[in-house]
């Protein structure tokens, strides 16, 4: 159990914290509290990578006690995509004793106002970063993701995004002012007069199904958005991604605790193999709000079925992006197979779908012919990827058989631009770990259209030949508007072509990357300045992180009287 902090020692610590989150999402700057560079790490109380890793050495094999209520079994089963048996073992609840006790707590939270939320909440924050060492080993055995990756994007990235949900409640709780007094003139009588007190209030219990790719990253904006807002929060994590979210739940529970509020606010709802707790849990009445990163299927039902809640989800989409002309090709091909090779493509705002002219594309190299670009970038997916230390800390592992057998299935599709290769990572001989394939089709051809018109989760990517630009915005915007996209990506140096693509992505809302040829890839977005999703095509109902992703989790009451 860490030392306890009074509200005011943790207002203190952390109000400068949250002023400084509150300035950034107003003005879009860089800033982040939390290093994203490993040897950051070793004072302060963090730990540094030895006692990281050792601290997640330690867990495997072992039960988890959470001390939660209503525990009636344990259960566990994960196995790391790089070959290794965690061994972990969480509760099992029994959901009618969980419930109650998680209701208990909301009221002396809620009264504790949104500032001491807050702070709670970024002492939570503070005390994970602190162990982002170990949370990395732990992202990285149930996602697949490299360790680098794991410990950045599962560790300090997903932290900002907390903090900036966190920063976004407290803003939209404030807009309010806790009490006015009313006076209404009434000529020569005296004026009527109020004093009038408001208070947001919670929802009920919000409910965070994680997923299994970014347990941290997607998972960490609802749960800090329901608790600062005042709501108990449960977590449903993926089977094979508890780890990390259990350990995320454990610290909270230590926190709230140490504030002197009920830890029963947090909850982990682990579950038996095949057992399916999403949907009971997405109905029952006292699941107020719901945060959904999967399928589009289970989104859909979640969105049709779960009427008692305020759900928020990020489904799947095609992502897209239009090759028409470049001042820049040697940058825009390494850019591109960055971005297609980062994670095995494992990660919702990938590319897709590549459009680009069957006459070809102009650059400064010269005109390039479609054949010629998907050659070209092939050769440049294969040197970022020679090296198999290079390819194996880009790529990572795949994370379950569903996305092996669609990276196979995808070399019958079409033609062959870029075949897939097998590497062995020396480390973890049993991880699958395989190279991108590129295939190219026909955008005229309908046989062609049912693959690049469904979204192939993973590494894999369609080059896809289109008659004009004309065709390809066109294109890009049937996509979007039927298929939703989390991101879209353009090459153009024609002014009248960036303008249209942009009006497509205005009208159509998608999150638009232009002529990106440096260190900034189309699947990265950057806390407290990039909108991940934006809630207005089929992709997701919700962006990461706005007003509107925390101002339905709590409704503001008022109580007027006589003054």
């Amino acid at each position: 159990m860490a030392a306890e902090l009074t509200a005011h020692e943790l207002t203190a610590k952390h109000r400068p914290t949250l002023d400084q989150a509150l300035e950034t999402i107003r003005t879009r700057a860089y800033w982040s509290p939390h290093p994203e560079h490993p040897k950051a790490y070793g004072e302060h109380g963090s730990l540094d990578a030895a006692a990281g890793k050792a601290a997640f050495d330690a867990l495997l094999g072992t039960r988890l006690d959470l001390g939660q209520p209503g525990t009636d079994d344990w259960v566990g089963g994960e196995v790391s995509p790089y070959g290794v048996e965690l061994g972990v073992t969480y509760p099992h609840a029994d959901i009618d004793v969980l419930l109650p006790a998680m209701r208990a707590g909301q009221r002396a939270w809620r009264d504790a106002g949104p500032e001491v939320r807050a702070v709670v909440c970024l002492e939570i924050l503070k005390r994970i970063n602190d162990r982002t060492h170990e949370f990395a080993h732990a992202v990285m055995h149930t996602s697949g993701q490299a360790f680098m990756m794991a410990f950045q994007a599962g560790g300090p990235h997903a932290q900002d995004r907390g903090l900036e949900a966190v920063a976004y409640a407290f803003a939209e709780q404030v807009r309010t002012p806790d009490a006015a007094e009313w006076s209404k003139p009434q000529g020569k009588r005296d004026p009527l007069t109020l004093t009038k007190r408001f208070t947001a209030v919670p929802r009920g219990i919000g409910l965070v199904v994680g997923c299994n790719t970014f347990p941290t990253w997607n998972g960490y904006p609802g749960l800090f958005a329901s608790l600062a807002t005042g709501n108990a929060v449960l977590v449903k994590p993926h089977p094979r991604a508890v780890l990390p979210l259990a350990l995320t739940v454990q610290v909270a529970r230590d926190v709230l605790a140490g504030a002197g509020f009920d830890p029963n606010l947090v909850a982990l709802a682990a579950e038996r193999p095949g057992e399916g707790v999403a949907k009971t849990l997405a109905t029952r009445p006292e699941i107020r709000i719901i945060d959904y990163t999967g399928s589009t299927s289970f989104g859909d039902w979640l969105e049709t079925n779960a009427h008692q809640a305020q759900v928020y989800t990020e489904k799947a989409g095609v992502n897209t992006v239009i090759v028409h002309s470049t001042d820049d090709y040697k940058g825009m091909l390494s850019n591109l197979a960055f971005s297609l090779s980062l994670y095995s493509g494992q990660m919702c705002t990938t590319p897709q779908n590549l459009l680009i002219p069957r006459d070809g594309i102009s650059t400064d190299q010269g005109p390039r012919t479609f054949d010629e670009v998907t050659a070209d970038l092939a050769r440049a997916v294969d040197g970022l990827l020679g090296d198999d230390a290079r390819a194996n800390a880009l790529l990572g592992a795949i994370v379950n058989p569903d996305v092996k057998a669609r990276l196979e299935a995808a070399v019958g599709l079409g033609e062959v631009a870029l075949a897939s290769r097998e590497i062995t990572n020396p480390e973890f001989p049993d991880a699958v770990v395989r190279t991108p394939v590129i295939v190219k089709l026909d955008g005229a051809k309908p046989d062609d259209e049912a693959a690049y018109m469904s979204e192939c989760f993973g590494p894999v990517s369609f080059a896809v030949a289109v008659d004009s630009v004309t065709d390809a915005v066109e294109l890009l915007r049937r996509t979007v508007r039927e298929k939703g996209a989390m991101t879209v990506g353009a090459y153009t140096t024609d002014a009248d072509t960036e303008r249209a693509v942009e009006e497509v992505c205005l009208e159509e809302a998608a999150q638009l990357s232009l002529n990106l040829t440096g260190g900034v890839y189309v699947n990265q977005t950057a806390a407290f300045s990039d909108f991940h999703g934006s809630g207005g095509n089929p992709a997701a109902n919700a962006a990461l992180c706005d007003g509107a992703f925390v101002a339905g989790r709590f409704r503001v009451v008022e109580v007027r009287r006589e003054a």
